[in-house]
């Protein structure tokens, strides 16, 4: 499993954060995904809109619909290796998720304020 992609992460590059993010999810996580900016992807074959690209990350699996923001964050990590699929399904429970999609939000909101953003990193209002 561990060469087949099963999915596309899709990210803000223009972010510091997000590249940041995306940079520590690839070395530790490692996902079985191909990883790339929204700038640079082909948005209408992945089935995504621009502002759904500012507005968060985005998983969009190979088979089945795409997920986006704390969704997408539980996806990715669900289809990773150990510990990362389990902490994924963990993140993913009905009332584990409504934290999670608050905490991404929170972070969202935020991201701007955080290490490595830049300008950019404001999300469109």
């Amino acid at each position: 499993m561990a060469n087949q992609q099963l999915g596309t992460v899709v990210f803000d590059g223009d972010c510091g954060f997000c590249t940041w993010s995306i940079d520590q999810m690839k070395r530790w996580v490692k996902p079985p995904a191909a990883v790339v900016p929204f700038q640079f992807a082909d948005l209408q074959r992945l089935g995504l809109t621009l502002a759904e690209c500012e507005a968060a990350v985005q998983w969009v699996p190979v088979r089945g619909p795409a997920r986006s923001g704390g969704r997408a964050v539980a996806a990715i990590l669900k289809t990773s290796g150990f510990p990362w699929s389990g902490l994924g399904t963990l993140a993913d429970l009905p009332g584990v998720r409504v934290l999670v999609d608050l905490l991404y939000r929170q972070v969202a909101a935020h991201r701007y304020q955080l290490p490595g953003a830049t300008p950019a990193c404001r999300l469109p209002q």
